[in-house]
């Protein structure tokens, strides 16, 4: 489970709650239904219209991306296409194909396929680059839809707040009703800047952010393995290749093999 989601979620809704209750107001008067039906309702549909219904399914689905943490591992592919570049240098590249085995990484498994086969420098880089791209297009799809639904809520919630105010209109004459349409026309707003700015636009740059670093490391295991068909001595490809893991890598001693 990612560590900073969920808890930042609720801790963004805590501090409002909090805030609104020190300025002397009530969480119960947020609870409206009417409000909350407009604006996510309205939102939904809005999406409903934008994207096909496999996109839209995609999206939900791609909530796991933003709420599941995966640990790096760039230290652990550095160390190992490191060591396959030294067998490689020692003992011939068709000596990897008994290395294919341990590999439990499918893109490097594919990629060192490329090695072992005997494909060419060019085409190898080509049909990996291009899954790559794909792939992270694809899954930029989902950050896209989250974005959208975040732009849209906003919109929807003055929607919501003018419904809500063309009911209190209609009532001039009923006072007991303007209370409740008055506040549905703030609620509705509240529901449409906050489910936007507290939760859809914060799940799609999240979305985004780990898709980039996916993207990153693939790249990582794309050019270390050409690296190796090239016949690049394993130190200066260790060196290069934190050049590529950034952060994660920088503190890495040549070397090391944790």
């Amino acid at each position: 489970m990612d560590k900073t989601t969920i808890p930042g979620i609720l801790f963004g809704i805590g501090m409002i709650l909090l805030g609104q209750k020190l300025e002397g107001g009530h969480a119960g008067s947020l609870l409206q239904l009417t409000a909350f039906m407009i604006v996510v309702g309205g939102t939904i549909g809005a999406v409903l219209v934008s994207y096909p219904l496999g996109e839209v399914i995609g999206g939900v689905k791609g909530l796991k991306m933003a709420l599941q943490e995966k640990p790096s591992d760039i230290v652990q592919l550095i160390t190992q296409l490191v060591e396959l570049a030294t067998i490689a240098r020692r003992d011939g590249v068709l000596a990897l194909e008994g290395k294919l085995a341990e590999v439990k990484d499918p893109f490097l498994k594919r990629a060192l396929g490329f090695l072992v086969d005997g494909v060419e420098a060019s085409v190898a880089r080509d049909t990996l680059e291009t899954e790559i791209e794909i792939e992270s297009e694809e899954q930029n799809v989902t950050a896209k839809f989250w974005g959208d639904f975040g732009a849209l809520c906003p919109t929807v919630g003055v929607l919501g707040a003018v419904l809500g105010l063309i009911h209190v209109m209609e009532n001039l004459d009923n006072p007991a009703a303007l209370g409740p349409g008055i506040a549905v026309a703030f609620v509705a707003t509240v529901y449409g800047v906050g489910v936007a700015n507290l939760i859809a636009l914060p799940l799609s740059n999240k979305i985004k952010r780990k898709v980039s670093i996916e993207k990153e490391r693939k790249t990582l295991i794309a050019e270390g393995v050409l690296a190796i068909q090239e016949g690049l001595n394993p130190r200066i490809l260790e060196e290069k290749l934190k050049s590529f893991g950034g952060h994660h890598a920088k503190h890495m001693k040549s070397g090391d093999k944790k």
